[in-house]
């Protein structure tokens, strides 16, 4: 045995030799073998001295070991460059029963780069012992068996191959059974134990066996497995049912494990052969998914579900089988019990989608077909459909159903209707199933566009500009699409007279109302009219609505001072006796102002006065008061200039002068008016100028109308003599070409006389004998330029340096000399340039600074052109893309923003909305916005608003008051998210808008306690005299600060009234010497807010008579005044309408003279005579000409050239001229009838 081992080993040692002796070196390759489990580093050859490598270039090549995915099992020592193992190898893992069993990689090497191919063959060694899969086996064999029974084993398991694979089997005791072994066609060995000997359970009734493998290495390996044999007692008698046919019921609806009978069967055996198993019949194998039997107690469960529907009963055939193979059966019949367990199936037959709302009731939308295939009352069904929707389910026959509408439909409530239509069937408990049906209602025009108010009002400051947008009408419709487009018409009407559409004008699509026209406050303060709101129907249908505009005022209209009246030359003056204490009141100037609010609000200064110490003028009541006791030194005349300002933004003024006389009595005051009479000289002399003014220009207009007619009169005459003129004509015959056959670029053929020379280039040809004849070549540019891309980059960023290369070429023609000379150019109006780095090649590089957001992307079209004759070129484009920078910072929408909010707002109430856009991308153009710091009236800004800063929305922090802030402003950043990030920022105005929260404030009459100041009305005051003016203002705006004024309380309404617009109090009618001397007036004020709010003033008039001696002294006076001021009004009147006619007079003439001056340098005035020219008449042969008639024209031109007639004859052939022979070369007249020339209707004609 050892003999043998030592002889194994000899030979592989051997085998190791020889394959190390034999390494083959052809293409590369090297193979070694080497036995499996290998201790770690062990050696497997010296692969530097097989391969012939030195040691150095193992390490100077970074020689590696490369097996791709694999595990490294083999290492590379380049130090010796021996191979080595690096991890341990066992073959059965590595190959499994694969043979030969082999590793093959690759040694790499670098500078220059080698691969080498390594094979390394792993033999086997006897390295795993034969296994079972079982460690023991059990076997039941009857004590009848019969002899030579086989009975099958498992095999053995052995990893190895070859020798050392499994080679034989034992087994031990073999009293009763021995092995059988029999090849197997895959080489394994199939074993069986054969019966040798009958078996006798009552002599032995275990028998136990074991069975060895064993292979065949050296040392041999074993492996076991125990074999127990357990002898059975013989069946002799069959098992019997307790009946052939069982009967059971069971409901469908049972749930799985229901027992639904039990079959029993004996067996007369004992013991093992006694027991009965149950089992059912396989013929039909749809029952077992059904119905299981217990095979034990042969109790039948159910395991499936059952329907009735599907089958109402089954039979089973059940068998009982005892443990020796004998058996009996039985038949099972079950019967299924209906249970209500189908809802009832509802099938959509037909449906409508739509249904038009105009749709008449009991119009058919769905029909159903319904069906419950269960039995009897289970199988009933009725149907409804759900609450709540106009429609009803009718039943048509047995099982089918129609929907229908039940009422008339109105899309504007509903659009859509969802029917859910339910039937349930009669079984206990009822089941239901359900559908729904989704109807859409179309529409039908049957709803007239709404307003959203029944009425609107709006505001408008005088003095707009037109086109200006006022406000906007909304109107909207409840019909859908087209029925739902609502269009603006402004209806016809008029205002004054005068039709609405002068003065404003409604855009039809979205009712925006613009003016037409710049309003007047003081011609107009409020106008109404109808907008008409029609949508797109078919008809249409429309609705009106009233807007009335309210003009608000404007500080356009000075102050009127009502008294003193301001007359020229008056000799009208207040009088103030020496004795007047300090405050006597001098008089009032009464001042009223056409406007409204404060602009009509009016205040009262001394402008100018001789003794500044001795009045003084109140500031809101316009009182002259004096301010110190009058003395004797005073001078008897004063003379008082007054200012009267309004309080409008700029306010506006009006001066007074007021004549005021410190006397005792009349004659002193007489006196001192002499000094007045310069007026009526003034007035004298000012008539004389006017009167002499009016005839120089009377005089200078009617010489210029003479003029004039006399030019045209002769320039009439003149034309009648030249109208008779007999001077001779001259025709003019033209050439005649004709062109024969209308192909040619010339009219007529053209005859070329050639010479040539004897010096003609010595082109001179001679023939002679045969000769060699040499052949070159000569090169022609029949290549174009060969443009290679050597690098290029895809991308730049564009703050990248001037002279950045982003692309190498590399350009050459096989062409030679100058047909080889390439030239390379790239595309203009591209930031980049081309330069030649060396022979053949060259480099794109930028040209100037780059902007992505000009341009992101650039096509760079690269041509290559030799110099041969024809150049040849050849191109390629190349894509480049601009990175972005963040270069540019957020740029807001607008350079400035403006918005508005009520007063008394909530807070947290959204305002508007700020907006920028960054021209960067991705993060650099995300946009975010903070509020700078800055404060208002103190208080920091963040105070009053807030920014959100992703959205831009700004929100009011608190509640605003018009009367404390009216606007106020503050800057908002914009900063994007770039790194360094840019920002920009844009100032935000905040005007706050008024709400009617203050009442009027009355600021004349002042109203104090007791105040005895009055207004007087002379008793001779006519009707519409202006006792006084009620001034107030409303520190509201707008609408809010219109003010109205009404008269609450008078001791006589039939005397007084108040306007209401302006707060004048006059007179109704004529005062009488019944009124009484002191009137009492109770004034409101009130505002147009909503709701309204009011003030209340007294007003306290005195009717009595002022210096009524002084006013009757100057009546003569004041009737030559009236009369001298008519006097110059008509002359002013009359010199200003006679030099308006004179200067349009000369306006016209000097327009005509330039326009027949322009007239005559278009056509020569001269006096030659006159030689008429007759255009030539050309015949075109082929009718080939632009026109395709020839034309006779008659012309004849005069000294006065303006008058032409060009006159179309009818088509001729022959280009004949019609002459006189009794003439001296004069053109016969062709059409008597008509004139050459156009005699005027009249010689004043222009």
């Amino acid at each position: 045995m050892d003999t043998t081992a030592n002889g194994r080993m000899m030979r592989k040692a051997l085998l190791l030799l020889l394959c190390v002796l034999c390494l083959g070196s052809a293409l590369g390759q090297v193979s070694y073998s080497i036995p499996e489990e290998m201790a770690k580093g062990s050696v497997v050859g010296n692969i530097a001295h097989d391969l012939g490598l030195d040691l150095k270039r193992l390490k100077s090549g970074k020689a590696r070991v490369y097996t791709g995915d694999g595990v490294e099992y083999i290492g590379l020592n380049k130090d010796r460059g021996a191979l080595f193992i690096q991890e341990k190898i066992d073959r059965e893992t590595l190959c499994g029963e694969t043979t030969p069993c082999a590793l093959h990689f690759q040694l790499i090497l670098e500078n220059p780069m080698e691969m080498f191919r390594i094979t390394v063959e792993i033999t086997d060694i006897n390295d795993n012992s034969p296994s079972f899969t079982q460690t023991e086996k059990r076997f039941e064999i009857s004590e009848s068996a019969v002899v030579g029974s086989k009975f099958k084993l498992d095999e053995a398991i052995d990893s190895d191959i070859g020798v050392n694979s499994l080679e034989k089997y034992q087994l031990n005791p073999s009293d009763n059974f021995v092995l059988k072994l029999e090849n197997e066609a895959d080489g394994t060995k199939k074993v069986e134990m054969i019966l040798q000997k009958a078996l006798d359970r009552e002599k032995q009734a275990h028998i136990s066996l074991v069975l060895n493998a064993i292979d065949g290495g050296e040392p041999p390996m074993s492996g076991s497995m125990q074999i127990h044999v357990t002898v059975l007692d013989a069946n002799d008698n069959a098992p019997v049912f307790s009946k052939p046919l069982y009967r059971a019921k069971i409901l469908e609806n049972s749930p799985e494990g229901t027992s639904v009978v039990t079959v029993s069967a004996s067996d007369k055996d004992i013991g093992s052969n006694g027991l009965v198993t149950y089992s059912m019949s396989m013929s039909k194998p749809h029952l077992r998914k059904l119905f299981s039997v217990i095979k034990d107690t042969g109790a039948i469960l159910l395991i499936g579900n059952l329907d009735y529907e599907l089958s109402s009963s089954y039979q089973i055939s059940v068998e009982a089988m005892d443990s020796g193979g004998l058996s009996d059966s039985a038949k099972v019949m079950i019967e299924v019990v209906d249970v209500n367990d189908n809802k009832p199936n509802i099938n959509i037959v037909s449906k409508s989608d739509s249904l038009t709302e105009d749709s008449p009731p009991d119009t058919v939308i769905a029909m159903l077909s319904v069906n419950d295939p269960d039995s009897e009352n289970n199988g009933k069904v009725e149907c409804v459909i759900n609450e709540y929707v106009p429609f009803k389910i009718k039943s048509t026959s047995n099982g089918f159903y129609s929907i229908v509408s039940d009422v008339n439909l109105d899309r504007e409530q509903a659009s859509q209707y969802n029917i859910t239509v339910t039937c349930s069937d009669e079984g206990v408990p009822s089941l239901s199933s359900s559908v729904t049906l989704s109807l859409h209602i179309s529409d039908v025009n049957d709803n007239a566009p709404v307003f959203d108010r029944s009425s609107y009002k709006a505001y408008i400051v005088e003095n707009n500009s037109p086109g200006l947008s006022i406000f906007t009408v909304k109107a909207s419709d409840s019909d859908w699409s087209q029925n739902a487009r609502v269009s603006y018409i402004l209806e016809d009407s008029s205002v004054n007279g005068v039709p609405v559409s002068s003065y404003v004008s409604v855009s039809a699509d979205s009712g925006v109302i613009h003016a037409v026209r710049s309003f007047d406050y003081e011609q107009i303060k409020d106008f109404q009219f109808c907008v008409k709101a029609q949508d797109g129907g078919s008809p249409p249908l429309s609705s009106n609505v009233t807007v009335k505009i309210l003009v608000q005022d404007q500080n356009d209209n000075g102050p009127q001072v009502l008294y003193p009246v301001q007359t020229g030359g008056s000799l009208v003056a207040e009088m103030v006796p020496r004795s007047a204490d300090v405050g006597y009141l001098v008089t009032k100037v009464v001042a009223v102002d056409v406007d409204s609010g404060q602009n009509a609000w009016l205040s009262y200064k001394l402008q100018k006065a001789a003794d500044r110490a001795l009045f003084e003028v109140g500031l809101q009541n316009g009182e002259i008061r004096t301010i110190r006791q009058v003395t004797d030194k005073d001078a008897v005349k004063q003379r008082l200039t007054v200012i009267v300002e309004d309080n409008g933004q700029p306010s506006r003024s009006a001066t007074v002068i007021v004549n005021v006389v410190v006397a005792d009595s009349f004659p002193e005051v007489m006196s001192e008016f002499t000094d007045f009479t310069h007026d009526k000289e003034y007035n004298d002399n000012l008539t004389f100028y006017l009167v002499l003014a009016l005839a120089v220009v009377s005089f200078l207009f009617i010489t210029c109308v003479v003029v004039i007619i006399s030019v045209k009169i002769y320039r009439w005459r003149q034309s009648r003599v030249l109208y008779h003129s007999n001077l001779p004509v001259i025709p003019y015959y033209p050439p005649r070409y004709s062109d024969t056959l209308g192909t040619a670029t010339l009219p007529h053929v053209y005859n070329y006389d050639t010479c040539r020379t004897t010096d003609s280039r010595k082109s001179d040809c001679k023939f002679g004998r045969a000769a060699k004849v040499m052949i070159e070549v000569v090169d022609v540019n029949d290549n174009k330029p060969n443009i290679n891309i050597v690098s290029k980059s895809d991308s730049l960023t564009e703050d990248s340096p001037p002279d950045t290369v982003i692309a190498m070429l590399s350009v050459n023609d096989p062409d030679s000399e100058n047909n080889g000379k390439v030239e390379c150019v790239i595309n203009d109006y591209v930031p980049f340039k081309i330069k030649s780095t060396s022979n053949g090649f060259y480099s794109i590089v930028s040209d100037a600074n780059l902007d992505r957001e000009q341009a992101s992307q650039y096509n760079i079209t690269v041509t290559c052109s030799d110099e041969g004759v024809p150049s040849l070129s050849s191109s390629v484009t190349l894509s480049l893309h601009i990175s972005d920078v963040n270069d540019n910072a957020p740029v807001f929408d607008r350079s400035s923003y403006e918005a508005y909010i009520v007063e008394n707002n909530s807070p947290g109430l959204s305002i508007f909305t700020v907006k920028a856009s960054d021209s960067d991308w991705s993060q650099n153009a995300r946009v975010s916005y903070v509020l700078e710091d800055s404060s208002v009236n103190g208080v920091p800004v963040s105070s009053y608003v807030s920014v959100s800063a992703d959205s831009g929305v700004i929100h009011a922090v608190r509640s605003f008051d018009y009367e404390q802030i009216k606007d106020f402003q503050f800057c908002v950043k914009a900063q994007d998210g770039g790194s360094p990030p840019l920002s920009s920022n844009v100032t935000v105005k905040i005007l706050v808008q008024d709400q009617n929260d203050n009442g009027p404030q009355v600021l004349y009459p002042v109203q104090t306690g007791g105040s005895l100041v009055a207004e007087m009305v002379p008793r001779s005051a006519d009707v519409g005299y202006l006792v006084t003016k009620v001034v107030a203002v409303d520190v509201d705006s707008g609408q809010n600060a219109w003010l109205s004024y009404k008269l609450q309380k008078a001791a006589d309404r039939a005397l007084f009234e108040v306007g209401l617009q302006n707060g004048e109090i006059r007179t109704i009618r004529q005062v009488t010497d019944k009124d009484a001397v002191k009137q009492r007036l109770a004034v409101i004020v009130e505002d147009n807010g909503q709701p309204s709010r009011s003030a209340t003033v007294i007003v306290n008039v005195v009717v009595a008579d002022s210096f009524p001696e002084v006013m009757s002294e100057f009546t003569d006076f004041t009737h030559d005044k009236e009369y001298n001021d008519n006097l110059t009004f008509y002359l002013v009147l009359a010199l200003a309408v006679v030099s308006f006619l004179f200067i349009t007079c000369v306006v016209v003439i000097i327009s005509v003279k330039i326009y027949r001056w322009r007239q005559s340098r278009v056509l020569y005035h001269s006096n030659l005579p006159v030689i008429p020219y007759y255009p030539p008449r050309y015949s075109d042969t082929l009718g080939t000409a632009t026109l395709p008639h020839v034309y006779n024209y008659d012309t004849c031109r005069t000294t006065d050239s303006r008058k032409s007639d060009c006159k179309f004859g009818r088509a001729g052939s022959q280009n004949v001229l019609i002459m006189d022979p009794s003439s001296t070369g004069t053109m016969q007249r062709i059409q008597s009838e008509k004139s050459i020339l156009d005699e005027p209707d009249s010689p004043l004609e222009v």
